[in-house]
């Protein structure tokens, strides 16, 4: 839902300038040095672009979910790490807090996160717990007006920046499922709450992940979210669902990126006398690449109407995650095939996109998974 198009239209405009002239010229740096300039940062901050999702009376724009995706269409057309650093703010880092904290939590933590003082993180996936959530190994022990905390988290984005982290972990060790799970916001420097080594990716450098160790960390139990336990894996659904729209619409961003370098190369790249563009082949891969995108992008403009109109998305949101990633990663192989032997080389932007946008199939649920949401959700539906 729109709600006011000229306030957006300024806003997508701005968008797509900034990532036109000051994002894209500092992408080889940021994959050279793993590092987004300090000057970059401030710069998002001041556009706002941390709190994009963040409803307004705690500071942020307070965007629907179509306008949402709008923005994500533009922001993604360069580096993913750029948006990762963003990301967690808006999306999972934030969600579990605009979604089901109680008004303190929200009050004390969403102004900061919205305006980029603290940036927050999503701790899920453990080294035993990945696609299974709900088996998940952290444990939350009560203990008088505190809960203690005992596991590790793994592949945790922004976790070496984090300055809160939003955790899963197990209440009920008697429950074994999804309803023995609770939510906790864990700010960093908490005794007991450490770090492992930064891991060294296959791309999407300058977007960092490392495993977060909890060992007797003590955290209040006024942090426990919504002060309810045994709600934290229903938490992480609803934050996921919300998240997977995103995350397609960066697909389709990407993908549109390099749909758009594979082009303006083959109408450029000569053989046999005239541009590669000319030669039916080459024009069947950038035409395949133009169809499914346009298939992507309203797949994710249609679920994110249903999101705002209240209806549940899941479904629909793994259909998107699960159609989006796929269709990204087919473009990303024929970005490369369209630029031939220069396509393997580091002189072009698409040998780093194939090599980042490989990631989309994985995270916040896998491929596979969102194959599963989609099938159980229609046998469900089926059964009445």
């Amino acid at each position: 839902m729109v709600r006011d198009q000229e306030t957006l239209n300024v806003l997508l405009e701005t968008v797509t300038r900034y990532v036109k002239e000051r994002l894209v010229p500092y992408e080889e740096q940021v994959a050279e040095t793993d590092e987004i300039p300090a000057e970059l940062v401030q710069e998002m901050k001041e556009l706002g672009l941390f709190g994009l999702a963040i409803p307004e009376e705690y500071g942020g724009l307070g965007l629907t979910m179509e306008e949402e995706v709008m923005v994500a269409f533009e922001l993604g057309k360069t580096s993913p790490a750029f948006r990762s650093l963003i990301g967690t703010n808006n999306g999972i880092g934030a969600q579990g807090i605009v979604i089901d904290g109680t008004e303190e939590q929200k009050h004390y933590y969403l102004p900061k996160l919205a305006a980029g003082e603290i940036i927050g993180a999503f701790a899920l996936t453990e080294p035993d717990a990945g696609s299974d959530a709900a088996s998940l190994r952290t444990t939350a022990r009560r203990d008088g007006d505190q809960y203690v905390i005992n596991g590790t988290k793994r592949f945790i984005t922004n976790a070496p920046e984090a300055d809160i982290f939003t955790v899963m972990a197990r209440t009920d060790p008697n429950n074994k499922g999804a309803g023995g799970i609770s939510a906790f916001i864990v700010e960093a420097g908490t005794p007991g709450l450490s770090l492992g080594k930064i891991d060294k990716k296959m791309g999407q450098k300058g977007a960092h992940t490392c495993d977060v160790i909890f060992e007797d960390c003590r955290v209040p139990a006024a942090n426990l979210i919504g002060h309810k336990e045994g709600v934290g894996f229903k938490t992480a659904m609803k934050v996921l669902d919300k998240g997977r729209l995103h995350i397609s619409a960066v697909c389709v961003a990407a993908a549109e990126r390099m749909l758009n370098d594979a082009l303006h190369y083959a109408m450029n790249r000569k053989q046999f006398g005239k541009p590669i563009a000319e030669f039916q082949l080459i024009q069947a891969m950038l035409a395949d690449s133009k169809a499914e995108i346009y298939a992507a992008r309203n797949m994710v403009l249609d679920a994110a109407r249903r999101r705002d109109q209240g209806k549940d998305v899941g479904t629909e949101a793994s259909c998107c995650k699960l159609f989006a990633s796929e269709m990204c990663g087919r473009v990303a192989d024929r970005a490369v095939q369209v630029h031939g032997g220069s396509g393997y080389v580091s002189d072009y932007s698409v040998e780093r996109f194939y090599r980042d946008v490989r990631l989309f199939r994985i995270y916040e649920g896998t491929s596979q998974i969102q194959q599963l949401v989609i099938a159980r959700n229609m046998i469900r539906a089926a059964e009445g």
